[in-house]
């Protein structure tokens, strides 16, 4: 049994919801975001490789660029390796939108946590990094734990809990 009734998603869930709301507002589509997002991470990535990362074909990553370059957030230039592909860039506007990104999320999660006490937040702030560093321990080493729970039967331990 999930004793955290998966909430922990359903949280993010909702500031993610509030964060789309405001890139929309900015004229940014969600899955532009993931673009930009993408690109910011890997510069120079080729619009195939970025295609196959975000899982979308390549008319829909051509469209995605050609709206976001007009929109001031990406820039293409030519693949010095072979001229006839071009490599993704983020502008500084882009980098601006992270950092709007940012600011929403934090206005949220402060909104959320502001009627639990000092006390009540410091202790909910120590317990989630510790549940933080797990996870991403866990993600940096390739999920090994989780793969053993998952592809054996110890999963039906999780499932009677």
């Amino acid at each position: 049994m999930d004793f955290t009734k998966r909430q922990i998603t359903k949280i993010a869930r909702e500031a993610n919801k509030l964060t789309i709301q405001m890139m929309k507002e900015e004229g940014i589509g969600s899955g532009e975001f993931d673009l930009i997002h993408l690109v910011r991470h890997n510069p120079g990535i080729s619009q195939k490789d970025a295609g196959q990362k975000l899982n979308m074909d390549k008319g829909a990553v051509a469209r995605r660029v050609v709206s976001l370059e007009q929109k001031g957030y990406m820039i293409r230039r030519e693949n010095p390796i072979d001229a006839r592909s071009r490599l993704l860039y983020a502008t500084p506007k882009a980098d601006s939108l992270k950092n709007s990104k940012v600011a929403v999320e934090t206005a949220f999660y402060a909104w959320l946590l502001e009627e639990l006490s000092t006390e009540d937040q410091n202790t909910f702030c120590t317990l989630l990094e510790k549940l933080y560093k797990r996870s991403k321990q866990e993600s940096r080493s390739g999920f090994p734990h989780l793969h053993n729970i998952l592809n054996h039967t110890e999963i039906n331990h999780y499932e009677k809990s």
